[in-house]
């Protein structure tokens, strides 16, 4: 089966599935490779597939897994030769990512040190507003094609307690 997919995992090297393509998941060089993750949560994970640039998804999984926790205010991130290595993409594109990163406020770069994570209540709670956002825009267009508020909220009831969350 070919692999649609390159991946990183905080984890010993493995062979994984992500959805219904085959990933590879390679040792991460990082603390964090150590700490053992339920449902792959700690993964970069690039698709070839996706139409999406890979700077793009690198950006993503990085903000996903500062905003999850999984990297700590003050953590050092790889270093962008090394990351390039494992997942074997140019070292332009992490840099680019990393830029991003930076920009949005994730990560701070410290002259001959490397990229830090600067993650703060404040990054969370934006994304929390973002979400929210989201989810009231898709509400309205629900409404507007004539779901009631109570059928509605039933649907999200259920489905939270098929996830456990609620």
């Amino acid at each position: 089966m070919p692999i649609f997919h390159t991946a990183i995992c905080f984890r010993a090297e493995q062979i994984a599935v992500y959805g219904r393509r085959e990933i590879v998941c390679t040792k991460f060089s990082s603390p964090l490779r150590n700490k053992l993750l339920r449902n792959g949560d700690y993964m970069i994970v690039i698709d070839y597939k996706d139409t999406r640039p890979i700077y793009e998804q690198i950006v993503e999984r990085f903000k996903l897994l500062i905003l999850k926790g999984a990297m700590h205010e003050g953590e050092q991130m790889p270093s962008v030769r090394n990351l390039a290595m494992e997942l074997s993409i140019n070292p332009n594109t992490i840099q680019k990512a990393y830029a991003e990163l930076e920009r949005q406020g994730f990560i701070y770069t410290v002259k001959g040190r490397g990229n830090f994570v600067c993650a703060d209540g404040s990054l969370v709670e934006e994304r929390k507003q973002e979400y929210l956002q989201q989810i009231l825009a898709l509400a309205r267009e629900i409404l507007e094609i004539g779901m009631t508020k109570d059928e509605l909220m039933q649907g999200i009831r259920t489905g939270l307690n098929e996830m456990h969350y609620a």
